[in-house]
This record gives C-alpha cells, structure tokens and sequence, in this order.
C-alpha cells in the first residue's frame, strides 16, 4: 500500500512504530532499573506563565499556585533522588495539554505525559486527540470518571462505552495504559472498570491513590484486592495522605500496601507523589522516603520505585521515541 507522506495513513504508520518501539525499550530499559520514578504528579503554570502563556481553565489552590511549575518541580526531584516523573494532566489546564507537552519536550529524560481524556468529543475525534499527543510525548491517558455527564443526565454513559471504550481499545494498540481516577470511591466505577476490562484485555488499566480505597471501607478494599486476577490490572502506592490517616501512615502500610503488595506483587504496584499536593503534609516530596522504608526485598524496592513505571511506560533517562517538537 502506498504511504502518502503527511496523509492519516502516514500518521499512523508513525504511531505503528511508535507503539512498536515503546514496547521493545520498556522491556529492555526496565529490567532491574535502580532509577527512582515518581509515577503519579502534576504540574501547572505558575501565575506569571499562565498570564503570559499558559492560562487556567481552573484556578489552582492558592497555597500551590506558584508551587507546581515545571521548574519547582525539578527542584524537588533533584534535591530528592528522583530520577524521572509521569506527569498526569492536570484539571487546572484540563485539555490544553501545552503546558505538560512544553515540559516533555524540554526534558524528555526527566519527563513523560499522561493526558486527560475529553469525554465530550465523539469516538472518531477521541482517538485522533489520543493519537496526536501520543505522537508529541505522551504515554498514558487518565480517565476521570467525574469529567463525564452526571448519572442524571440524558446524555450520560460509562466510561465503557462510546468515545471512553474507542480509546481504551486503541491504547491497547499503542501500548498506552489507561490510569482510572475513583476520586469518590471504587466501588462507584467497579462494575464499568470490569467492563472495560473485559472488552480490551491488552490494555494496560491502573487505578490511582489505592483505587481510592478508603481505610473505612474494608468490603471496598477486597474488590480491589479481587482486580489482581486480571494480569493487566497494576496499582499506585500514591497520595498516602488520601486514605484518613496520618503521618507516618502505619494503618495505610498494614491495612493496604502490605496486602496490596501480597495480592499483585511488587511488579504491578508503582510509587507515586502526588506533588504538588504531597506539599501539604509533613513528609512533602520527600514522601518516597517513607513508602521505601516499608519495603524488606531489594528487588520489591526496585520494581515499585521504577521498575514497575518503566516496565509500563519505557524508561526514563533516554530521548523518547514519542517526542516530536515537529508533530
């Protein structure tokens, strides 16, 4: 068949390679990886660079609002080990992903993109959005539930179904893994994150912040443990501080990383920050710190520091094969 250079069909030939590529580096660039990768963080502009450049589409927290630029948090990375981050899309600049991309681009070795899915745009529109930021650095895409038309609405579906199904299944195509925000709780998603699991089992699913498994939920927390049959399924040990406890988070370690860590295994749980929100707790950015002193296996350590993150999005250290500044 004929590739007419700049056509859609060139287009995703590229991303054909792209896939391809990033499938073959995660494996080789993550067998025993000693970096330290924070999976799970988000950067916004500070207020001279959203009123030069970067505007909000919501204002940030007003404690944080010149907190969570590119290059506070490089600060904070450098002053505490970490070598790499994933940086989700954050709501303040919701789906003007310029900001994260800037970030990408500048520092391809420190930094890959996860962007927020659109629920209002149709299948066909989705998957073109999917594919172009793929093809300018990002790694991921973030589900959040509370983005879609409220239960009540006329116009409302599941995540499992229209533009929300197009994209999971196309990420399984491009080795994107789709990471599911339950803000309010897992049990409210549980039975459309089944589906989703059903209809595309190559696609890699992560839940955030424990699936959002609230210490005061115990029958909650035993449908997440239930997930680790399904190989496709990983966990983040992220946001410590949104599961009702406290500094130095001992029911958190007992009551969820220890059997989380049981159930999956160090190989499908990955450590994330939170930042810039993990600056409003005692351990700040220097939380990774507390998470390793749970850990007893040196190859456990390994996996859930980065291991695991490079396992599933390529490694960190290197220019990604994703990131085009011409795209």
């Amino acid at each position: 068949m004929l590739i007419v250079p700049g056509s859609r069909s060139a287009f995703r030939h590229r991303l054909a390679w792209l896939a391809s590529s990033l499938c073959i580096t995660a494996k080789l660039g993550a067998a025993m990886s000693t970096k330290t990768i924070d999976s799970h963080l988000h950067v916004w502009a500070n207020g001279d660079e959203a009123s030069q450049a970067f505007p909000y589409v919501q204002e940030p927290p007003d404690n944080l609002k010149d907190l969570a630029s590119t290059d506070e948090l490089l600060k904070q990375m450098d002053a505490h080990g970490i070598d790499g981050a994933l940086i989700v899309q954050p709501i303040n600049h919701k789906f003007d992903h310029s900001y994260i991309m800037a970030a990408v681009q500048n520092h391809p070795k420190r930094f890959k993109g996860m962007l927020l899915h659109d629920p209002s745009l149709s299948a066909e529109k989705a998957v073109e959005t999917l594919e172009d930021l793929a093809l300018k650095g990002c790694v991921g895409v973030r589900f959040n539930p509370y983005l879609w038309p409220k239960l009540s609405a006329q116009s409302w579906e599941p995540m499992s179904k229209g533009s929300g199904l197009a994209v999971y299944k196309r990420c399984a195509e491009l080795n994107m893994p789709v990471g599911i925000m339950c803000f309010q709780g897992l049990e409210l998603h549980y039975d459309d994150i089944l589906a989703l699991l059903d209809s595309s089992p190559d696609t890699i699913l992560i839940l955030d912040h424990f699936g959002f498994t609230s210490l005061e939920k115990p029958l909650t927390f035993n449908k997440l443990l239930g997930l680790a049959k399904f190989p496709q399924v990983y966990v983040k040990i992220s946001a410590l501080f949104r599961l009702s406890d406290t500094s130095p988070y001992e029911r958190v370690r007992e009551e969820r990383f220890l059997p989380l860590l049981h159930a999956f295994g160090s190989d499908r749980l990955m450590y994330g920050s939170d930042f810039p929100f993990v600056l409003e707790h005692p351990e700040q950015y220097g939380m990774v710190t507390r998470v390793s002193s749970w850990i007893d296996n040196e190859k456990d350590r390994i996996n859930i520091l980065g291991g695991t993150a490079e396992n599933v999005f390529g490694p960190w250290g290197i220019d990604s094969p994703k990131t085009d500044k011409n795209t």
